[in-house]
């Protein structure tokens, strides 16, 4: 213990003398680095000493200093077991002298010829460092000037340091970066630490929204904190600095919510005859941060239907299993629980959250959906029977368009651009399709219908008035007053938007679908075989009026002007629904003849011209504008950067990232002359710029025989 404490006494000595010396020439944390590393050596080196002091050396020691045990005191370490009888009685001769006179102080003496010139040179070493002064080094000229620049010049950013530290909810551990520009969660707390040679007077944190963020002064450096809630741009702001300094980005990663998935049942809709007894559903949930590991079951029970169906509603917990940022839910229902009847429908949704903190974020999965399905009706016999299993019309009501829209307004900041204008036409297309049905009450057209054949040429050898197809192949002799299927009276080939023209037949025996096209009307829907009276005809007018209006505004991906619309329209068909049906049999409408005298005659007299009027003057898009002022070489116009910065802030939707924008116009600004930097904002206004409308492809320009044969029409003509 001694050798090894003589020697770490000797080292911290020498480390003392070095780190004064380094205190002097390179400031405390060089002084305090050296001292610990010497210190730590001399520590080892003293114990790597220690490790020559073993039983061997012991006993060499105690033979050295006791004549009378004759050098055998080595064999007071071994066991008696190993021992031979001579050496066995030698061990006891060995132990009893030394019972009789005790073994002298083995220890090693203190090394004092090493420890004391080690000290003394020690505390001169300190003694000299505390005393040397400062001054007694004269600096030459050129250091004086270079010293007194230093002095009075700008403040120097010499070290930074930004501490992050993610919401707890997040599980991310806290990090510290060297850069200024950095990543974190939303809801992150920043804290920044600069400083600075010389000291300045003030400095703040100034964002590209012109907030300040102020620096504190603590022991040199200076601080700062705040919390993170969207990306930003920022720049340190030094108190007496001319000089503009570089933008600095801090992009933040929004918690994304929960997704849901169903993974059982597979289809969304299952069709069930019987009414099973257990149902069993299965949802998979993850999140990037977890979830909360208790959910909700939405369980919806539909009775009526139409514009009369009415929702019940019941909910119930499910406990997930697995990881909390990928859990998964199962449960098992009786439809029976919940008086579900034929016709009706169980629809099932399953509702988590996420951890974030203060607010969850709350998602929803697709609908599961149980349908008992009515009985077949009495008569659906033959082929009117197949052509209703096979022929379905399904349409969207009214209400279902306004719920859709609704929830469609509510999830428009989670939605992209094109994803939300798509959900938006699709619910335009369901509103056309409604409209397009009650507009079959009032005779109207089906837009989109597929015109009639012009080809009256026969097909086979037979009379073309007996064909199944022909106008004429039901008279037979019979009374079908009842079943006339005259062009115009709403009952011919379409029915619900859909056609029953014969198409050309196909060589293929058993194909059912042709010969129920060919042969399969419904001749008992009610609502094609009736009118109402002119007040109800007037009020189903008016709905149909407000369904254009909605359908327009929400194929032009305006769902929250639609709504007015849709909920009047809603109003209107429920007063039509109360009204009373006046039932009169079908007749064929009569068109007027065709005057013959003004057919195949070639004059235009009358007739108004098909060209289509100019489109109007649209305004010039800041952006295009912009764009094509940063021709390359063109000098940047300053006005022209303020009011682009200005349309940036009121139009962030326009420009896939505001942040690069503003940092590019921002880099522009400081150095006009750079290239690199006016490539790289005419790269993002190219990105921001609005597509063209698409316009009409013009004909294309007739060819050589397309021209003589003009040129022959013309001639003919001058002959005449």
């Amino acid at each position: 213990m001694r050798a090894t404490s003589s020697i770490a006494l000797a080292g911290i000595a020498a480390a003392l003398a070095f780190a004064a010396l380094a205190w002097r020439m390179w400031g405390t944390t060089a002084a305090l680095v050296l001292f610990l590393g010497g210190c730590v050596l001399a520590i080892a080196l003293g114990a790597w000493r220690a490790r020559r002091f073993d039983i061997a050396w012991a006993a060499a020691r105690l033979d050295a200093a006791r004549r009378d045990l004759d050098d055998s005191a080595h064999l007071l370490s071994r066991p008696q077991a190993s021992l031979s009888p001579l050496q066995r009685l030698q061990q006891s001769r060995v132990q009893q002298r030394l019972r009789d006179r005790p073994a002298p102080d083995l220890r090693p003496a203190w090394s004092w010829h090493l420890i004391v010139p080690a000290w003394a040179l020690a505390v001169l070493v300190v003694a000299w460092a505390l005393a040397w002064p400062a001054a007694t080094i004269v600096p030459s000229t050129a250091t004086q000037a270079s010293r007194a620049t230093a002095a009075v010049g700008p403040p120097a950013l010499q070290t930074a340091t930004l501490n992050i530290a993610p919401p707890a909810y997040t599980g991310i551990a806290a990090s510290r970066t060297d850069s200024l520009d950095a990543q974190a969660p939303v809801g992150s707390r920043l804290q920044w630490r600069l400083r600075f040679d010389p000291q300045p007077e003030g400095v703040v944190l100034r964002t590209h929204e012109d907030r300040d963020i102020p620096l504190r002064r603590e022991e040199g450096d200076w601080l700062a904190e705040t919390v993170l809630d969207a990306s930003m741009l920022y720049r340190v702001v030094v108190q007496g600095d001319a000089a503009v300094a570089s933008l600095h980005r801090i992009d933040a990663r929004p918690d994304q919510p929960p997704r849901v998935r169903v993974r059982q049942p597979e289809r969304a809709l299952t069709l069930a005859d019987p009414l099973p007894r257990a149902w069993a559903v299965a949802f998979e949930a993850e999140d990037d941060h977890g979830l909360a590991i208790d959910a909700r079951l939405l369980v919806t029970r539909t009775e009526g239907t139409g514009e009369n169906i009415r929702f019940i509603e019941h909910d119930m917990a499910l406990r997930g299993r697995g990881d909390r940022r990928q859990l998964r839910f199962e449960t098992t229902l009786d439809p029976a629980r919940y008086g579900v009847q034929r016709g009706e429908d169980l629809i099932v949704r399953l509702e988590v959250r996420d951890n974030r903190a203060p607010q969850p974020q709350v998602a929803r999965s697709a609908s599961a959906i149980l349908r008992w399905p009515e009985r077949t009706p009495l008569g659906a016999e033959g082929l009117d029977g197949l052509a209703r299993q096979i022929l379905p019309a399904y349409f969207r009501s009214q209400r279902q368009i306004i719920i859709d829209a609704e929830a469609l307004i509510a999830e428009r900041p989670r939605l992209t651009d094109d994803a939300f204008l798509a959900r938006s036409d699709t619910i335009g297309v369901d509103q056309r399709l409604l409209r397009l049905r009650y507009g079959q009450f009032l005779g109207e057209e089906s837009e989109g219908a597929p015109s009639l054949p012009t080809s009256d040429l026969p097909t086979s050898d037979l009379d073309p008035d007996s064909l199944p197809g022909s106008p004429h192949a039901h008279d037979d002799g019979q009374d079908h007053s009842d079943h006339a299927h005259g062009p115009g009276d709403g009952h011919g080939h379409d029915h619900d938007d859909h056609d029953h023209a014969v198409p050309a037949p196909t060589d293929g025996f058993g194909d059912g679908s042709g010969v129920v096209e060919a042969f399969g009307h419904i001749h008992d829907l009610p609502e094609a075989a009736t009118l109402l009276d002119p007040k109800t005809r007037e009020i189903l007018r008016g709905a149909l009026r407000e369904m254009w209006q909605s359908e327009l505004h929400l194929r032009q991906g305006a769902p929250r002007d639609a709504l007015p619309y849709a909920n009047r329209a809603l109003e209107l068909i429920k007063q039509v629904q109360q009204a009373d049906r006046i039932y009169l049999p079908r007749v064929g409408s009569q068109l007027p003849p065709v005057d013959e005298s003004r057919r195949l005659g070639g004059k235009r007299d009358g007739i108004a011209s098909r060209a289509l009027p100019a489109p109007p003057a649209r305004d010039t898009d800041p952006v295009l504008a912009a764009w094509r002022g940063l021709e390359t070489g063109a000098t940047p116009d300053v006005a022209a950067l303020d009011a682009l910065q200005a349309w940036a802030a009121t139009h962030p939707a326009r420009v896939r990232d505001p942040l690069a924008l503003v940092a590019a116009i921002d880099a522009l600004r400081i150095d006009p002359a750079c290239r690199s930097c006016l490539d790289a904002l005419r790269a993002v206004l190219w990105a921001a710029m609005q597509r063209p409308a698409a316009g009409i492809a013009p004909r294309d320009a007739a060819g050589a025989s397309g021209r003589r044969y003009l040129d022959a029409l013309q001639a003919g003509e001058g002959a005449q």
